[in-house]
């Protein structure tokens, strides 16, 4: 009979995050899941009359692919995807990965020149099609979590389908408060920033790009992030867990970077990638009211309900203030009293303090109404 819980994920996937229609392409693009949920996905693809397309990868064979790639195949790897992305109008990617850092021992001059050249494929993807992106649930994952792998697995599919329709009417007051404010500040243990967000804009995020889903995000303006900001949670980049992070900030660029546990000369690097990535491309506020604790994954914790996230990089065209960068790194605070509280500020009002929204009209996105 197989597992019904696949059926209902990819349905929703389609349907539901996708809105996939018929005659639509779809490039289902995953990474070390199980086939009968490949095959639940384009089951359910063909049921509302679209095509799918599959890209079937694995992290393994990834890892040795970047290990000696060059411009030369790079650029050829560039060119043969963007030619598929160009014919599809909608991408699903679900990722699992027995080993989080498998490419850790990639070459960082690799890692970048990689990055560098797959950057267009991505923007045409976020820009130009309809996507959502996931994890697979695996034993490492279970592990990062502190859970059993069941646990785990029960924890995952309750979260990614959840009632994303409820989320998406309860977020768009904070979109209006984002929309209509100019100064942010935040204040939190070893936190003290501001920044503008005047006339950028903002994006609910409620299932329909990510899942599991959460957050609302923004873009500061280019130059005006001043002060410092201290993340309380770890954070994997490129294979390498990072700790402690702080970035001291002025005139809107990363100053300087530091972080505990010998990988700060990582973390430089990477902040060096390109000019860019020394700028910040994404402000969020997560809310999922089911998830509580960091695992190191940035599509769980980026949406940890009380947390925001503060991102190095590339910024989205919708909002954005025009940053380019092969980087993207969302850094997560958690700012509920058992991380050490903290503060949300909009234009001089208190708008969210140690993780619960305070405005009333906000209060819909705090955990005992989401769940």
């Amino acid at each position: 009979m197989g597992d019904p819980r696949y059926a209902k994920l990819a349905k929703l996937l389609v349907e539901y995050s996708c809105d996939l229609q018929k005659g639509e392409v779809v490039l289902l693009d995953v990474a070390d899941i199980p086939d009968e949920m490949t095959v639940q996905l384009i089951r359910a693809v063909r049921a509302v009359g679209a095509t799918p397309l599959v890209e079937t990868r694995h992290t393994r064979v990834v890892r040795e692919i970047q290990r000696g790639t060059d411009a030369k195949h790079a650029k050829m790897v560039r060119d043969h995807e963007m030619a598929r992305m160009r014919r599809v109008q909608a991408y699903v990617a679900i990722r699992g990965a027995h080993n989080a850092s498998e490419t850790s021992d990639v070459p960082p001059a690799q890692q970048k020149l990689y990055a560098r050249m797959m950057r267009p494929v991505l923007d045409r993807r976020v820009n130009r099609t309809k996507w959502c992106v996931l994890r697979w649930p695996t034993p490492s994952m279970a592990q990062a979590a502190n859970l059993s792998t069941e646990a785990f697995e029960d924890f995952y599919f309750a979260v990614c389908t959840m009632d994303y329709a409820k989320m998406a009417r309860a977020v768009l007051p904070l979109k209006r408060r984002m929309e209509a404010a100019d100064q942010v500040r935040i204040l939190a243990p070893g936190t003290e920033l501001t920044f503008s967000i005047k006339g950028v804009g903002a994006k609910p995020c409620e299932g329909l790009r990510n899942i599991p889903d959460g957050e609302c995000f923004t873009c500061p303006t280019l130059k005006s992030s001043e002060g410092f900001i201290t993340f309380n949670t770890p954070t994997l980049y490129a294979g390498t867990k990072f700790e402690g992070v702080r970035l001291e900030l002025k005139e809107g660029r990363i100053a300087r970077a530091t972080c505990s546990g010998g990988s700060e000369k990582r973390l430089n690097e990477i902040l060096d990638t390109d000019p860019g990535a020394r700028s910040i491309g994404e402000f969020s506020l997560g809310f999922n009211p089911h998830i509580l604790e960091p695992m190191c994954d940035i599509l769980f914790d980026e949406k940890i309900a009380g947390s925001l996230h503060y991102t190095p990089g590339q910024a989205y065209e919708d909002p954005g203030n025009g940053n380019k960068s092969a980087v993207h790194w969302d850094m997560v605070l958690i700012q509920r009293p058992e991380w050490g509280g903290g503060e949300v500020w909009f234009d001089g009002k208190l708008i969210r303090k140690d993780g619960l929204f305070v405005s009333k009209d906000l209060q819909g996105l705090n955990p005992e109404k989401l769940r």
